[in-house]
């Protein structure tokens, strides 16, 4: 994909980010692309910033950090936590739903779908720190430079943007909390939704009613989980 072609469909976020401004996802990447000719990697292609694309940067409200995509066939689609229609929705991701359905619809939600876009086009970016990754392979493309992009994103929210919430689930995502300042933003920790951990304290956590409320207290607009 072309640089010009990659910056029209990141629109915003490459005035926002620095390093994205500065061409630094183009190297990373080429890094990739040379994975891709040794191996199976996901997401596609098309799909590696999509959570960018959907979401623009003046469009964000609430930020929940990932770690990588999926790493099974037909799952990861760009957007952390979620996977394409009429895939099973993964453990991780049926615990939330759980705690969505308790928080926000006193235990009798609306069906979900485990396609995360409409969470996106709504204002929430669903940003993993490691946009890619090998089949099979979880954590495989850790050190290709991700990590400063996707910190240099969230950098970017938190010094150019006001009252958002950064939803940080387990101890990768909340490695990120040293970047963010609670007193601008609300920041909210649980464990991670996995099966290993949801029931240490994400099961119970509020995040999602809390997040509206603060949203509502700011003059913006509640998310429609």
């Amino acid at each position: 994909m072309g640089a010009t072609l990659m910056s029209d469909r990141l629109g915003d976020w490459v005035q926002a980010a620095p390093l994205l401004a500065a061409g630094y996802h183009l190297d990373v990447l080429a890094a990739v692309a040379a994975r891709r000719e040794q191996e199976t990697v996901y997401p596609a292609e098309e799909r590696v910033f999509y959570a960018l694309e959907r979401t623009p940067f003046a469009a964000v409200q609430v930020i929940i950090v990932g770690q990588d995509p999926y790493h099974g066939a037909g799952q990861a689609d760009g957007l952390a936590f979620s996977v394409p229609e009429g895939v099973a929705a993964p453990p991780s991701l049926r615990n939330i739903f759980r705690e969505v359905a308790r928080d926000v619809y006193a235990g009798a939600p609306p069906s979900f779908s485990t396609d995360l876009t409409h969470w996106a086009d709504k204002g929430v970016l669903l940003l993993n720190t490691i946009l890619t990754v090998a089949m099979g392979k979880p954590g495989s493309h850790r050190g290709l430079g991700w990590e400063a992009l996707t910190d240099d994103i969230l950098m970017a929210l938190h010094e150019q943007r006001e009252g958002l919430v950064f939803m940080l689930w387990g101890a990768h995502a909340q490695a990120r909390r040293a970047l963010m300042d609670g007193q601008r933003h609300l920041i909210l920790e649980a464990p991670h939704p996995s099966p290993l951990a949801a029931h240490r304290g994400f099961f119970g956590c509020g995040h999602f009613s809390r997040a509206n409320a603060y949203l509502r207290a700011h003059g913006k607009r509640a998310i429609c989980w």
